[in-house]
């Protein structure tokens, strides 16, 4: 079933189609009234009723058939090639789903059916007009200059549908931003900006040149036919023929003594009601066309009569009275064709179109020289880290591209200033990000060394009561050798526990260094996996521990596996990445996260760690690594990820990918080369 179309698609269809049938109006009633002109049609002879007596069609009514069919041809060539337009308009109206292929897709019909429906209004407009022009015309040289005066026309057309309906679908490129916010370049037919200003300009001053040509070679066939014509008139007039010596043999007899101005040219005599007609030529003949013009534009033309619409063949006809009072004519029949008139003309016309071709093709290049220019200047304002404070445009003019210059060197100076706004903004984010660090540090400091002090505490309180017993018991007789060992062997009991202590308070100073000097330093040195996984167990377990949530590590490759590398590095980054898990979680506790740890295929160490979260959103997922991003709202800045992603590019050559499906979870992959 057909989708009906809504009330904003139905208007755009209504101007859209009101402006392609004032176009093909317009231009039809310029070309009716210009192409007398150009055809040197004769004389009066626009006249309705003349017209209807020698030809099938008037004037008017070839022209309002050829505008019914080009119109009919623009119609159903637009609405063929903008049905995915209307269907994307009718859409885009009911506010519904519009994917970006189908925007895609539209843009580039945007930008490609202006350029088609050119093509094809040239090739049918053409063929319809030739058409006419042999149905119509006899003359080979009105043939010719007709057709070319139609493709010329049609070129008109053409070009001015072009530019208009590129206005009108500009409108609806427009809308699609609306839609969806990305863009591409290289989307539609490429056509640069030489080339289109050649398109479009050189078919313009190709009719200006075939129009002006045209009309100066009518207008002098039309004096050389005048100027015949009152040559033989002269002579006629001269022989000062009687009523008594009308008739068609003195008639013959005295139209042969006059000289002929050229051997193409002829006499005729017409009898009386047009019953005998003789031509002096074998090839010769007197049409019905120069009887009915005859008829009815004689007096007003003073006997100048013509053959078919156009002048290449002109007449000059006396009008006699016989003694019976009946009315004869003579006159002379004359081609007025200036072959090297109109080879000049035409020759003229190429020779002034290439040179202004040629001129058009160097200023457009010109124009587009300095377009370049400015196009590559705001390329390098793309790649910011290659952006040129020094490059400034000058500017050279008082116009558009002066004001392009003016305005890309104010965009330039914004650029800069916001860059150098991010670089600050960054430092901030990672000073913050620093402190954040620092301050999750210290808790696990706290956490991690307040057990093993109060065991040494307890532990030194131990060896105090110790050392007062033993001190009690010197020259004490009942005090034996077995019970100095004893007293000594608990002693030792103490000092071990103590060591004990002593080395994981170390392990925890070793790793919360290592990792408050990793913010501001970097350290390339060799370790085992072993030594990163206890690193990470050490500063990750009050963070686990508060949030009642486990760390179930899966080792699958040998833990002597030797890595070179900013170890601290590293273990910020799997730290960061199993607090993102542990916040996922959003405090719920008995939560469980995975860290393996194996080889791949490739001889790469692979490390994941994997939640069992709520997942993350596919919008936030695509921008991951990119840019900054966060889901903690206010309680994050997304910087986290952001130099996770780029410690692991930049210091080990390796990478992080992610695998997310939300209401199942997540899984960032660390992906280390050996």
């Amino acid at each position: 079933m057909k989708e009906k179309s809504t009330k904003e698609l139905k208007n755009f269809k209504l101007k859209f189609i009101t402006m392609i049938l004032l176009v093909d109006l317009i231009a039809v009633v310029v070309v009716y009234f210009i192409m007398p002109l150009v055809q040197n049609f004769p004389p009066l002879s626009e006249n309705f009723a003349f017209q209807k007596e020698v030809q099938p069609l008037t004037h008017i009514q070839q022209y309002t058939v050829v505008y019914i069919l080009g119109i009919s041809v623009h119609l159903l060539s637009f609405s063929i090639l903008m049905k995915r337009i209307y269907k994307y308009l009718n859409k885009h109206y009911r506010k519904e789903p519009i994917s970006y292929a189908e925007i895609k897709q539209v843009r580039k019909d945007c930008i490609n059916i202006p350029y088609k429906v050119f093509f094809v209004q040239m090739v049918t407009i053409t063929s319809i007009g030739i058409l006419f022009n042999f149905i119509m015309l006899a003359s080979a040289f009105a043939i010719l200059r007709f057709t070319l005066m139609i493709i010329a026309i049609a070129s008109i057309i053409s070009i001015i549908l072009l530019i208009v309906s590129q206005k009108f679908l500009y409108s609806v490129i427009l809308t699609t931003y609306e839609v969806s916010n990305k863009y591409e370049k290289n989307i539609g037919y490429r056509i640069t900006n030489s080339q289109n200003l050649l398109f479009q300009m050189v078919p313009f001053i190709a009719v200006i040149l075939i129009v002006i040509s045209l009309i100066g070679y009518s207008k002098a066939v039309q004096q050389e036919g005048f100027s015949t014509g009152n040559y033989y008139r002269a002579y006629m007039e001269s022989k000062n023929i009687a009523p008594s010596q009308v008739n068609m043999e003195n008639l013959k007899q005295i139209l042969s003594t006059i000289p002929l101005q050229d051997p193409s040219h002829y006499y005729f005599v017409i009898s009386p009601n047009d019953e005998d007609i003789y031509v002096s030529s074998p090839d010769g003949v007197v049409s019905d066309f120069v009887l009915s013009y005859r008829d009815y534009f004689y007096d007003e033309t003073n006997g100048f009569l013509y053959e078919k619409f156009g002048i290449d063949e002109q007449l000059y006809a006396m009008k006699l009275t016989d003694l019976n009072g009946q009315t004869w004519y003579i006159g002379y029949k004359y081609p007025v064709v200036d072959m090297d008139l109109l080879v000049y003309y035409f020759t003229l016309i190429i020779i002034l179109l290439v040179i202004y071709s040629v001129l058009l093709l160097i200023w457009s290049r010109n124009i587009s020289s300095n377009l370049i220019k400015t196009t590559n200047s705001l390329k390098n304002i793309v790649d910011t880290e290659n952006i040129d404070k020094n490059m400034i445009l000058p500017v050279a003019s008082n116009d558009e591209f002066g004001d392009l210059a003016y305005y890309y060197n104010k965009i330039r100076e914004l650029t800069i200033k916001n860059i150098e706004q991010i670089h600050d903004n960054q430092e901030t984010l990672m000073e913050k990000e620093r402190l954040a660090s620092l301050g999750q540090l210290i808790g696990g400091i706290a956490h991690n060394l307040k057990t093993p002090i109060m065991s040494i505490s307890g532990a030194a309180e131990g060896l105090h009561d110790l050392v007062k017993e033993y001190d009690s018991s010197i020259d004490d007789p009942e005090v034996n050798s077995q019970d100095h060992h004893e007293i000594a062997s608990d002693m030792n009991t103490w000092i071990s526990k103590i060591k004990t202590h002593t080395e994981y308070m170390s392990d925890v100073i070793t790793a919360v260094k290592g990792q408050a000097v990793n913010l501001s330093n970097e350290e390339d040195i060799s370790f085992t996996i072993g030594e990163l996984l206890k690193r990470v167990n050490i500063l990750m377990k009050h963070e686990l521990k508060n949030s009642i949530t486990y760390l179930n590590i899966s080792m699958q490759t040998n833990e002597n596996l030797v890595i070179r590398g900013d170890v601290n590095s590293l273990v910020q980054v799997i730290n960061n990445m199993i607090s993102n898990a542990i916040q996922a979680y959003g405090g719920k506790t008995e939560q469980n996260i995975d860290l393996i740890v194996e080889k791949d295929n490739n001889n790469n160490l692979v490390i994941s760690i994997k939640d069992y979260g709520p997942g993350i959103p596919k919008k936030v997922k695509d921008k991951l690594f990119k840019e900054m991003i966060t889901t903690k709202g206010k309680n994050g800045t997304g910087l986290g990820l952001y130099m996770s992603y780029s410690t692991i590019r930049a210091h080990f050559n390796g990478n992080i990918s992610i695998d997310s499906t939300e209401g199942v979870g997540t899984t960032f992959t660390i992906t280390l080369p050996l």
